[in-house]
């Protein structure tokens, strides 16, 4: 592991400016490369710091997302694998903005699939991306700030985490069906 963090420093002298937009690309890169959200973020942190990993990741999380409304609306195939693949997670459930700002939280949730979630919420490209900016600034700073951390804590205490957003995600759902003017 030594030798690999040596050779991105290396790596990362080498390139110099380019290094940020490298970074952003791996970032619209990372799902062909099936890497998920919190590594990219992780190496963020390792890479630039707390404040200009976040920063590059909340870009590239951004960029993402837009890449994702024009997949979804350009590439009808793709939105019918998104669509099956939503039916399949969640069968016959309306999430709201909120539960899916939650979701984005947890690591390993199908980024395009709360995307989708968001697109059908939006009647714009111009609010679903307000909507989904505001939605990945969480991800992007608790990934890059205690992504290393979270990665490193003993599986009952990650378990724990998990758990906990799980019910906050619940609590939202019951929040919202027993609003009356949830109908």
């Amino acid at each position: 592991m030594d030798q690999f963090d040596q050779s991105l420093e290396v790596f990362m002298d080498n390139v110099g400016w380019l290094a940020p937009f490298l970074f952003i690309l791996l970032h619209l890169l990372r799902p062909l490369l099936f890497l998920p959200v919190i590594a990219v973020c992780i190496a963020g942190g390792y890479l630039f710091g707390f404040f200009e990993g976040a920063f590059l990741s909340f870009i590239g999380l951004t960029l993402m997302s837009w890449v994702s409304y024009i997949l979804v609306n350009k590439f009808p195939k793709f939105q019918a694998k998104m669509s099956r693949l939503k039916d399949k997670i969640f069968p016959d459930r309306t999430l709201s903005v909120a539960q899916v700002m939650i979701l984005r939280i947890m690591p390993f949730v199908h980024f395009h699939l709360l995307s989708l979630y968001l697109m059908e919420m939006t009647k714009s490209l111009k609010e679903y991306m307000v909507i989904s900016a505001l939605g990945l600034i969480a991800p992007a700073v608790l990934y890059t700030a205690f992504g290393r951390a979270i990665s490193e804590l003993p599986w009952y205490l990650t378990l724990s985490m998990f758990l906990l957003l799980a019910v906050v995600f619940s609590f939202i759902e019951k929040f919202q069906n027993s609003r009356p003017d949830s109908n």
